[in-house]
């Protein structure tokens, strides 16, 4: 096929103006010109990318055809199908997609503001009015997801993107290699997510529903309020088993100065029991979400940011080394 957008029934463009391009080896090239390199996965680069004859700026995820499994195309797909229907202000949008001989082209928003909880770490003062208007945002997000059915599944701080380097308050949620729609409370069955951020029912190898999102927001807001994170051990079985009971505490020396409304609502997201697990409809409307801003300011987390560098730090590590062994691994299939 040329370079027309495709009429497919799989891939139809939407009243969004996403384009969904079915097309030959050269057609994106015709359309973006690539610049540096942003992260490397194992079968995909993420690049930023200008629009020709434009001063427009993009992110684009390259994912290479060959070899690509046939469950991670479908998840690809899936990906797409779901991020060109998403029409949200904090998350990451999708604009354009190519299916063209040996890769396939994601073209998204740039973030040119980087990680949240990288920004968070560079702050000399930290209170719990600023955490919790991450929280609102967070939370407020799963709720449109939700209504629309879908399960975002990896919720965590690396996919919680800033649009500008400016900006504290324009966050985004990106990645969405795990989405899937939802049929019913619990039709979802696929093991997957990251260690520490997962909920109980996957890890049991039960079916399960949106409510998974909810225990990941329930971990990143203990995160960005304590400092570290609730569930925690080197060896990941323990962890494992840590999670399926449910076994965390709010340790005196960095929450005696978080509210209780707080502490409230982390109890209400990290609940084992999926029935009784707070939504996002019900989170939204929960009293820490409403109490005044200048109460919050005054609770101030200074100690608690000093662990929040450590945890983020520590994070940044486990990523690298990620990054060198996928290289190191991706070196040795090239000379074979």
């Amino acid at each position: 096929m040329g370079c027309n957008q495709s009429s497919s029934a799989s891939m139809k463009e939407d009243s969004q103006n996403i384009s969904v391009n079915v097309s030959d080896d050269h057609c994106f090239e015709k359309l973006y010109k690539l610049q540096r390199e942003l992260g490397a996965g194992s079968f995909s680069t993420v690049r930023e990318a200008t629009k020709k004859g434009t001063d427009e700026h993009y992110a684009v995820k390259i994912v290479k055809r060959m070899d690509l499994p046939p469950e991670d195309e479908e998840a690809l797909r899936e990906e797409v199908s779901i991020l060109k229907n998403m029409d949200h202000p904090n998350i990451i949008k999708l604009y354009d997609f190519f299916e063209e001989k040996h890769f396939y082209y994601l073209v998204t928003e740039l973030m040119k503001g980087g990680e949240l909880f990288d920004r968070i770490v560079q702050k000399t003062f930290y209170n719990e009015k600023e955490a919790r208007d991450v929280v609102k945002i967070l939370i407020s997000t799963v709720k449109y997801m939700h209504s629309n059915n879908i399960a975002h599944r990896d919720l965590k701080p690396e996919n919680l993107l800033l649009t500008s380097p400016d900006d504290d308050g324009s966050i985004k949620i990106a990645d969405f290699g795990f989405a899937r729609q939802v049929k019913g409370s619990a039709s979802l069955t696929t093991q997957c997510g990251t260690p520490g951020y997962v909920a109980p029912e996957i890890l049991k190898g039960e079916p399960y529903g949106k409510a998974v999102d909810m225990w990941s927001c329930g971990v990143i807001t203990y995160i960005l309020l304590g400092g570290y994170p609730p569930f925690h051990d080197e060896k990941q079985s323990n962890l494992f088993k840590k999670i399926k009971a449910g076994e965390y505490q709010f340790h005196p020396e960095y929450w005696s100065s978080v509210s209780t409304e707080a502490k409230d609502l982390i109890s209400q997201l990290l609940t084992v029991d999926v029935n009784k697990r707070i939504t996002a409809d019900k989170a939204c409307d929960h009293p820490w979400i409403h109490v005044d801003d200048h109460v919050l300011r005054d609770k101030n987390l200074g100690a608690n940011l000093t662990e929040l560098r450590r945890f983020n730090a520590r994070r940044k590590f486990r990523a690298g080394v990620k990054a060198i062994v996928a290289a190191n691994r991706m070196a040795s299939i090239i000379k074979l």
